[in-house]
């Protein structure tokens, strides 16, 4: 009897919370931190980042119209479900790095506990950077926080996926909807938590993930108009400038200026910059007694 022919698994994109193939078909291959192969990822396009920003503004009024809580039960769920996956994330994880099993667990479990807590961080972002402003007259002053939109984020290149965590889940757990452009050479662990976010409670277009070239899709997606932020911790460092210059161009809120191509220590603890990073805080006055 003949050994059984593998059969190469080829993944898809992630888009409105449904798995479509590339436009284009295209695919590449997916090697393991020896070079040994693991799977076929698709190439992005232009048009597949397109279909993801309009996925993105679609699920953005009902995103950020939710509640905190809900938003914070979401985001506990996900973390629910990868703890479920545990085992294939740490094996994800010790193929794309190339590092001993564990490490692996360590991030991994790092990845989860990051979930946990943005998720407690959805109901107390008003408390903690909203205000009641006080001033000289018949007028009550408020300053609230709100979503900045839809958020493109390029997403760390080396940390596969401790470092897409902490970048996503501040997003979306300050009430954005994210286009994520994962890393080329290990983008299987990005692939494998879209697969639990289709099957969460996220509504579909909260988080949508293109796998590609970054050099070919980061100018399209610091350029579209629709696109409200970016995030370029994993842009290619000899784009930094050019994607500045593009996000400006539409006035993007951008973050991580002048810092492409340089990725932090993701162990660290996560503090508070990037939730505030796609905020913006809006001020109402009311008159006394009306």
């Amino acid at each position: 009897m003949s050994d059984r022919l593998a059969v190469a698994k080829t993944y898809k994109l992630y888009i409105g919370g449904k798995f479509p193939r590339s436009e284009s078909g295209r695919v590449y291959r997916v090697n393991d931190a020896k070079g040994g192969f693991l799977a076929n990822a698709p190439q992005g396009s232009r048009k597949d980042l397109r279909e993801a920003v309009t996925a993105a503004r679609k699920a953005f009024p009902g995103w950020s119209g939710a509640t905190a809580y809900n938003r914070g039960q979401v985001l506990y769920r996900i973390a629910e479900m990868l703890e479920g996956r545990r085992e294939q994330f740490v094996a994800e994880v010790t193929a794309a790095e190339g590092v001993p099993a564990k490490r692996a667990q360590a991030l991994v479990d790092q990845a989860i506990d990051r979930w946990v807590w943005y998720a407690g961080w959805t109901d107390k972002l008003a408390t903690v950077l909203g205000a009641a402003n006080p001033v000289a007259g018949p007028y009550f002053s408020f300053t609230v926080p709100e979503p900045t939109g839809v958020v493109g984020v390029l997403a760390p290149q080396d940390s596969s996926l401790l470092g897409l965590v902490s970048t996503v889940a501040p997003a979306i757990a300050a009430g954005n909807t994210t286009v994520v452009v994962a890393s080329r050479e290990r983008p299987l662990p990005a692939i494998s938590l879209s697969e639990v976010l289709g099957t969460s409670d996220l509504p579909g277009g909260v988080v949508n993930l293109v796998t590609g070239n970054a050099v070919e899709l980061a100018p399209w997606l610091a350029a579209h108009a629709d696109v409200n932020a970016v995030d370029l911790v994993g842009a290619p460092e000899i784009l930094g400038t050019e994607l500045e210059r593009a996000a400006a161009g539409t006035v993007k809120r951008v973050f991580g200026a002048g810092r492409a191509g340089q990725e932090p220590d993701w162990t660290r603890p996560p503090g508070m910059e990037r939730l505030r990073a796609f905020l913006e805080h809006k001020t109402v006055w009311h008159p006394q007694g009306v």
